[in-house]
Formats: C-alpha cells, structure tokens, sequence
C-alpha cells in the first residue's frame, strides 16, 4: 500500500460545514468555514481562522474575500482589542516624549469624551460613521449643558486620530476611519487689544504696581504669559539688547496635585526677540531691587532656576495671582474684557502698524508660519492698505490742485 504524502493546506484554502449549537434549549443551527490564513513561526503550525453566518451563501462570499485578501497581501487578523483598549495602549507606549501637561489633557479627553462613547467598540470594527455621530453628539446642547466648542471638538478628534493612525502602522486596522470625518468649523473670535490711548493708560495704571515690569515687558516683547514667567537671567542679554525664549513656566496637574515647572516654549523651538532700549532699562532696575531682596532673605532666598521675576524671598510666581492683578487694572481703565494675552495682542498690532514686516512679527511672536501671523493681524494690514490708499488720495489732489 503507497504511503501518504504529507502535505500543507495551501494558505486561503477552506472548507464549509453544517454546524448546531443548542441556547436556552433550543436548537440553532449555522454555518462555518475554516481557513488557514498563515503559519506559526515558531512551531509551523497553521493559524486558522473561523467564519460564521447563518446561510452556507453568506459564508462563502466571507471565505472568499478573506481569500482574495490573503492572495494580494492585504489581510489583517482580526483584533480582540477594543478601542479603549488601543487607547490605554496607545497613551503608554506612544506617548512617552509628550509634555506632562499636554499628556494630561490627552488623558482627560480620553476619559471623559472618547472612551464613554467608543471604548466598547472593537478596534477593528470601528466605522467613520460612528465617530462622525460622536463628534456631533459633542456639539450638540443637552438640556442645559451646552455642547462642546469647535476648537475642544477638533482637540479631540486629533487624540482619536493619531491613536488609530498609529493602530494602521501597527497592522491592527487597515485605514483610519477617523480620517474621512467632517469637523466643525472654527469661528474666529475678534480679538480686541489696547489702542493707542489705552495703551498710555494701561501704562499709567501698572507704575508703581509689584507685577509693573512684567506687565510693561510683556506688553513691548509679545511673550506668551508661560515665557515672562518662565524668562531666566540668562536669557537676557544686556549687551545685545536680546531676549532668549528658550522655557516656559508651565503648570502640571496630576492626581490631585499642581506643581510648576520649566518646559520648552510652545511648539518646541526657542527664539530671540530684540528688546526697545526703555524695556531694557527697566529690566535692569528690576534686578537691582531683586538682588536687594536676596540680600535680605539671605539663607531663604529660592530662586534655584535664576527666574527673572519672583516674589520677595524668590519664589517663582503664579499666573493665577498675576492674572488676577491685571484683571483688577484692565477693569479701572475701562477694559474688563481684557485678557493678559491681549497684551500679546496689543504688541502684534502695534509693531505692524509700527511698520515691522510680517516675518519680523511672527518671528519675534514665536509663530510656526508668517501665514498664520497672517491670518491672526490680516486686518491690521487691511487698514493699512486703506490708510496708504487714503494718503495716496490727498497726494492726487494735491497735485490736481497745484
């Protein structure tokens, strides 16, 4: 008698059967294919997969798409994960050069929006469908609680996003659903910095004041309030007449607890911002009186980082008690809407109007593009245009009239 050859299954064969199972004590019955979709590496085992349905129709159609995939290197094993799952995944492995503050948000959107709504999905199951009725859940009002912001929504959607771009890399889905949603439009809020004339009575308002010199530098450099906080002497540059933002001071949350600490400026990249002479001048007297201070708190004396502004005994400062300073001088000059970023704002528009070109701005702003600063002061320059277009004008009927 011949002997039997061993032999494999060709990889995306299969086979269908008849199948039953009894629930509740009734009889149900379906169908199921088998199909071997690869082999183990280590032990040359097949890897099978089972595919149900409840017509011998329907599982066929099944077995041959998983074929056709198998064929053209395109199949993905299914995933047990769920998408909260991935999620908690994800935040570990992947999100371990992240900002602690920023890595904080993330966990909070995932928490308390994603994985409520999502988490339960299986990853691979996961459509563009249901995340798109998800995003407009957000923004929708429900009773009295009022939907989220575009900007919060869009937040969120970048989480979700990056999360299963990274799930596509990893072989765990084949596309990102996420990337085919439509997102809520952003409506740019009317920014409202100082005039000229309340410019001079901000001014007025803040001498004599402890936060004066941070007040005044922010006001002439257009530092974000992280970088005026967070500005070390040996950033300033006396002889050069320069500011080296290269930290900010940034408050880090977590489990209960604040703490504040030095990290790098928004979007990473640090920048050196040249100072009016005036500015200078008073940065010079500030440390004088903080030297004074440190002379007299001798072996209390903080200040370990070398921070610019501090308190009496060199403590750094809290944007909390800074901002609730300036909040009390905005409202006695008539501006209680103001925001200590519409400092940053005042700077911007004055340096424009100033006649500073654009690049010069975004640079001196910490900005990633010229298009963006563009986009932030456009009108600015949009009245400057109409003011040039004005003296043009009075030129021409000057020259009419002679």
């Amino acid at each position: 008698m011949p002997r039997k050859t061993m032999s494999r299954a060709a990889q995306g064969s299969g086979s269908i059967r008849k199948k039953s199972t009894v629930s509740k004590g009734k009889r149900y019955t379906y169908w199921e294919a088998r199909i071997t979709t690869g082999y183990n590496a280590g032990t040359g085992r097949q890897i099978q997969r089972s595919i149900t349905g409840k017509t011998q129709k329907e599982v066929r159609e099944k077995l041959q798409e998983v074929a056709v995939e198998l064929n053209n290197g395109t199949y993905l094993e299914p995933t047990k994960l769920t998408v909260g799952q991935w999620l908690d995944t994800w935040r570990i492995t992947y999100l371990t050069n992240v900002k602690p503050r920023t890595l904080t948000a993330y966990e909070s959107d995932i928490r308390l929006h994603i994985k409520p709504a999502l988490g339960a999905v299986r990853l691979d199951a996961l459509t563009t469908h249901e995340i798109q009725r998800f995003y407009n859940d957000l923004s929708a009002d429900h009773g009295e609680k009022k939907g989220l912001s575009a900007k919060t929504i869009r937040t969120i959607h970048g989480i979700l996003h990056h999360a299963l771009k990274q799930a596509v890399a990893n072989g765990l889905i084949r596309s990102n659903p996420a990337a085919a949603c439509t997102l809520p439009r952003i409506v740019k809020k009317e920014i409202r910095p100082l005039d000229e004339e309340e410019i001079k009575r901000f001014l007025a308002a803040i001498e004599g004041n402890r936060f004066e010199v941070i007040y005044r530098t922010t006001m002439f450099t257009g530092l974000r309030e992280g970088e005026i906080l967070g500005l070390t002497w040996d950033c300033v540059d006396f002889q050069r007449g320069t500011l080296n933002i290269n930290k900010q001071m940034q408050l880090h949350q977590e489990k209960g607890m604040e703490a504040y600490q030095l990290t790098s400026p928004k979007n990473g990249k640090g920048r050196i911002v040249a100072v009016a002479p005036s500015v200078l001048r008073s940065l010079k007297q500030y440390r004088a009186k903080q030297m004074q201070w440190k002379l007299l708190a001798q072996n209390a004396w903080g200040n370990s980082d070398d921070l610019v502004f501090t308190d009496e005994i060199g403590n750094h400062l809290t944007k909390s008690i800074v901002y609730r300073t300036f909040k009390t001088i905005a409202a006695s000059i008539g501006r209680p809407d103001l925001r200590f970023h519409d400092l940053r704002h005042s700077y911007a528009v004055a340096a424009i109007r100033s006649g500073d070109d654009i690049k010069t701005v975004q640079s001196n702003l910490g900005h990633a593009t010229a298009a963006f600063t563009l986009d932030v002061y456009g009108h600015v320059t949009d009245q400057m245009k109409q003011d040039s277009a004005a003296r043009m004008e009075k030129f021409i009927e000057k020259i009419a009239g002679e």
